[in-house]
């Protein structure tokens, strides 16, 4: 089963943006391999796309956070909040039909409770100095734990709805 299975691409992406707007912080939704499943990116702060630009910081910092979260997601069956490798919090909510584990949703961008970026990773990972390296960090918003776990709630609310819509839609066609 794909995600697209259980709802429209565009209506995932609509879940994307009221995420979005509702924390500020770049929310995505993804496939059980940790591919996103739309193009939309907003992001919370200046650094991540700088990061994301270079394949290393792609590959060994994002993709990383991405799928080390969402197995964690998986195994315990609800959202987890942590720090990517940068040091930026990173939110994974799993999704599941019946037992099935067909992918998750999150966000990610802003500084946890009173954490910091970790300029030496990302200058050793994707090779910004250090100085713009700080200079992009010296904005970067923070969403507390509790804030974090908030967010994580109301995911997976919106996650439950639509599993269940869906499951609605499938016994409905079988009459």
């Amino acid at each position: 089963m794909k995600l697209t299975d259980v709802l429209p691409i565009e209506e995932w992406l609509a879940l994307e943006k009221d995420i979005h707007e509702r924390s500020g912080l770049n929310a995505s939704v993804f496939d059980i391999d940790g591919i996103r499943i739309t193009g939309y990116k907003q992001w919370a702060n200046q650094l991540c796309p700088k990061i994301k630009a270079v394949d290393r910081g792609q590959s060994f910092i994002c993709a990383v956070a991405q799928m080390n979260i969402a197995e964690v997601a998986r195994q315990a069956k609800k959202a987890i909040v942590e720090e990517c490798d940068a040091g930026l919090l990173k939110l994974v909510v799993p999704i599941f039909v019946n037992d099935e584990f067909i992918g998750s949703a999150g966000a990610c961008g802003l500084i946890l409770d009173d954490g910091e970026v970790d300029s030496f990773m990302v200058n050793k990972t994707v090779g910004l100095e250090v100085e713009e390296i700080e200079r992009l960090a010296k904005n970067i918003g923070s969403i507390s734990s509790e804030q974090a776990e908030a967010l994580g709630a109301y995911i997976q609310h919106r996650i439950d709805d639509i599993v269940t819509d869906y499951h609605r839609r499938q016994t409905a066609s079988k009459k």
